[in-house]
């Protein structure tokens, strides 16, 4: 075993609200804490607090407290701070759904979740309306946060409407350990499942991250989504902790991404690799000021040492590299800013304070000591400390397969580790297809090619495309006689899953290689491509 290099940090038992709003001064209160990147509309942390307080109190009102779930089917704008915070603040959980989804995809979250209100904004409101009639959610329980008179015509509340009614916080003793917030994840195989994370869990892994030394000068670009883990702890919450200001965006452009770090002067930015390739590479790049960028920080997927080195020597920054999944909220390694330069970049850096780690052999299960010097042989990485996740939601099986007794978290990521605790991920076991920092999983795309009627068995696995993407690829068989072709099963993806999940490759195979107790043998479908 082998533990953080760092001392322990305090974790309060406090809830995330107390924790990132109840210790702010009459100076911070008046700092800007939001700035909507496509208007240039700003909020300061004494709006967004009352703000906060006022839907925590209309949602009392209305009966939703402990025991209940909200949905939040949102992108990147202000409003989703104040929801997702007021949701919290009624000691509501929340599971927030990723902006791609179909209706039928955020339909099934809801249900698993058992979700009784979802909060969306009006150019989602078609996809959110069908999902909550799937969910058995009512009308008056689709809040609205934006288009008030849209909002009234199809009967929902809008968001104007219960900040407007002004009423109270409520009074409640919040269990910080009690379930709060569900994203979903594959985790290291299968379909996607409710992640439960606690209060603390969020606000320890707040605490935990310090080392990236934000401060309340910074300004922090959020262009990576807050309804997925990455965004939401290390943007929002860590943005608000430091009373740094946060600039949205939306949806990713690359031309909106440069003119916002260039106007809104941002000096931290938080990206997933396919975006450290453009900052590399793309000539639009040089038509911008970027000289106010001073960090840059790659997650979601692995980097290369070398694309990461050539951002730094573009735009004259710093580079690290941090590493999670979901049910880790998210971050469990990273490359400290004090130590950026030292430290290998295609490296994930050392484990968090209050995290330890080990490492064990792929074929035994055996664990890997820490060698005197040099690194290890690969081994399968297990994570343990106050960020990981309560369990999997309704899922008892799958979440003893995950954390064993010791309360260690198998990743399913392959890794070695130095002599001084530095963490390489090389590699990994699970069938996670991730394209652009998404995580796709394969068995719910052959869930969903069974269902075509011309299809009789099906298997998906991750290839490379030409500009290095991995994406999905389709092994598919033919019902008898059926006629089905390339473009139909892709087609026919595209209209059930969400636009990152699309199969970008098809081949028809006469069988689907399977073991004895029915396993896809993809290990053989990769070794044809």
């Amino acid at each position: 075993m082998f533990a953080s290099p760092y001392p322990d940090v305090e974790i309060p038992k406090a809830t995330l609200y107390e924790y990132l709003f109840g210790g702010l001064d009459a100076m911070d209160l008046d700092r800007i804490a939001v700035v909507d990147g496509m208007t240039g509309a700003e909020t300061s942390y004494r709006e967004l607090v009352t703000r906060i307080d006022a839907l925590a109190g209309w949602l009392a009102s209305h009966e939703a407290g402990p025991g209940t779930t909200a949905g939040l089917f949102c992108p990147n704008i202000p409003a989703f701070a104040v929801v997702f915070h007021g949701i919290l603040r009624a000691g509501v959980a929340v599971t927030t759904v990723n902006s791609l989804y179909t209706a039928e995809e955020v339909g099934r979250q809801l249900t698993d979740a058992g979700a009784s209100w979802l909060f969306t904004i009006s150019p989602f409101l078609e996809r959110a309306e069908a999902a909550a009639q799937a969910a058995g959610i009512p009308a008056e329980r689709l809040v609205v946060l934006d288009g008030g008179d849209l909002a009234t015509a199809a009967g929902h509340p809008s968001l104007a409407e219960a900040l407007g009614a002004g009423l109270p916080a409520p009074d409640l003793r919040i269990d910080p350990h009690s379930p709060a917030v569900i994203p979903y994840s594959s985790g290291t195989s299968g379909t996607p499942k409710g992640v439960m994370l606690s209060q603390y869990n969020l606000v320890a892994n707040v605490a935990q991250n310090s080392g990236f030394g934000l401060t309340p000068d910074d300004v922090l670009l959020a262009v990576l989504p807050f309804f997925h883990i990455y965004g939401l702890t290390v943007l929002l919450n860590l943005a608000f902790a430091e009373r740094a200001r946060l600039v949205t965006m939306p949806k990713f452009d690359f031309p909106e991404f440069l003119r916002i770090t260039q106007d809104y002067r941002c000096t931290y930015l938080f990206i997933a690799p396919p975006i450290a390739v453009a900052l590399a590479k793309h000539p639009l790049v040089d038509q911008y000021d970027l000289s106010s960028v001073r960090v840059v920080v790659s997650g979601a997927a692995p980097l290369d040492g070398e694309l990461g080195a050539a951002v730094v020597r573009r735009l004259g920054c710093v580079m690290l590299q941090g590493y999670g999944m979901t049910e880790l909220s998210p971050v469990s390694h990273s490359i400290p800013l004090r130590d950026a330069g030292t430290v290998p970049l295609d490296s994930v850096g050392y484990a968090i304070p209050n995290t330890q780690c080990k490492l064990l052999d792929i074929a035994t299960d055996e664990e890997i000591p820490l060698p005197a010097d040099g690194e290890t042989g690969r081994g399968q990485l297990l994570v343990r400390g106050p960020q990981v996740m309560l369990g999997y939601l309704n899922q008892p099986d799958a979440t003893a397969a995950t954390i064993d007794p010791d309360g260690f978290l198998r990743t399913g990521d392959i890794a070695t580790v130095s002599a001084g605790g530095v963490v390489t991920i090389v590699d990994r076991l699970k069938e996670l297809i991730k394209y652009k920092g998404y995580q796709i999983a394969p068995a719910e795309l052959e869930a969903l090619l069974l269902t075509h009627p011309q299809i009789a068995d099906a298997a998906v696995i991750g290839v490379h495309a030409d500009d290095g993407e991995e994406v999905p690829k389709a092994f598919v068989v033919r019902q008898a006689g059926a006629e089905v072709g390339d473009e139909d099963v892709m087609e026919f993806v595209a209209m059930h899953a969400a636009p990152f999940k699309r199969v970008r490759f098809v081949e028809f195979v006469d069988a689907i290689p399977k073991s004895a107790s029915g396993k896809i043998l993809r290990r053989e479908l990769r070794a044809r491509g």
